[in-house]
C-alpha cells in the first residue's frame, strides 16, 4: 500500500487493516515513496514520513513499513517497486498493489501503467462520496480485468481488478496539515504517538 503518508492517518491505518481481512492477507506493507511523480512534493521529508509510519503501525499484527522507495535516490515509479516485490517474494505469492480512486482515475498516465497487473493484483479502494467515471480506454481495460470475488486475488499471484468500497472514515492528510497550520488539534484522526512527534519536529507548521 503506496502513498506520501503526510502524515500518516487514522484512514491510512483503517484501510490497511480492512484489506487485510478482506483478503486474508498475511501482512500489508505500508510502502512510503521517496519523491512523487505523479502529485506535489509532500511537506516533510522522507524520513520524517517514514518514521510516522513507523510508529503509527508499531505494535500492529499484520502491517508492517517497506523502506525500498525511500532508499532510491531517483522517482518512486510503481513498476520499479512491483518488480523488486515479485524478485523477492518468488513468483507463485499473490501481491496485490493497493491504490486510492483518485489514483486509479490517472493510472494510464503511470510509467509502464499495462505491465502492472504481470506482477501484482490492483485492488482500488473507493473512498466515502467517490463515484467511478472512467474514460472509454480505462473502462475497456477494467472490464477486461474486473473480479467481483476477493478469492480471484487471494489463490493467483497478479493479472486481477477488485474494486471495494471501504467504510466510509473521511479523513485526509491535506485537512490534518491544515489543522495543525492553524495551531487545531488532530487528536484522534492520527495515532497519538505520530502526533506527539509532529510537535516534537515542527512538522507542519
Amino acid at each position: 500500500m503506496g502513498g506520501t503518508f503526510d502524515p500518516i492517518h487514522n484512514g491510512h491505518l483503517r484501510t490497511a487493516l480492512e484489506i487485510r481481512q478482506l483478503l486474508d492477507l498475511n501482512e500489508v506493507r505500508l510502502i512510503p515513496c521517496h519523491i512523487p511523480v505523479h502529485r506535489e512534493q509532500p511537506g516533510s521529508n522522507a524520513q520524517q514520513r517514514l518514521e510516522m509510519i513507523r510508529l503509527a503501525v508499531e505494535g500492529e499484527a499484520g502491517l508492517s513499513v517497506d523502506d525500498r522507495e525511500i532508499q532510491r535516490s531517483e522517482p518512486s515509479y510503481t513498476i520499479n517497486t512491483l518488480e523488486s516485490l515479485r524478485q523477492e517474494l518468488g513468483q507463485q505469492t499473490s501481491i496485490s498493489m493497493v491504490m486510492g480512486m483518485d489514483s486509479f482515475l490517472t493510472l494510464s498516465s503511470w510509467h509502464r501503467w499495462d505491465e502492472f497487473l504481470e506482477l501484482a493484483h490492483i485492488l482500488v479502494v473507493q473512498r466515502p462520496g467517490w463515484e467511478i467515471s472512467l474514460g472509454h480506454h480505462l473502462e475497456d481495460w477494467c472490464r477486461r480485468y474486473s473480479v467481483q470475488s476477493p478469492e480471484s486475488i487471494r489463490s493467483t499471484p497478479c493479472g486481477c481488478l477488485l474494486m471495494h468500497r471501504l467504510t466510509p472514515v473521511d479523513i485526509s492528510a491535506t485537512r490534518i496539515r491544515e489543522l495543525i497550520r492553524t495551531n487545531q488539534s488532530p487528536r484522534y484522526l492520527i495515532p497519538d504517538q505520530v502526533w506527539k512527534h509532529i510537535r516534537e519536529q515542527g512538522l507542519y507548521r
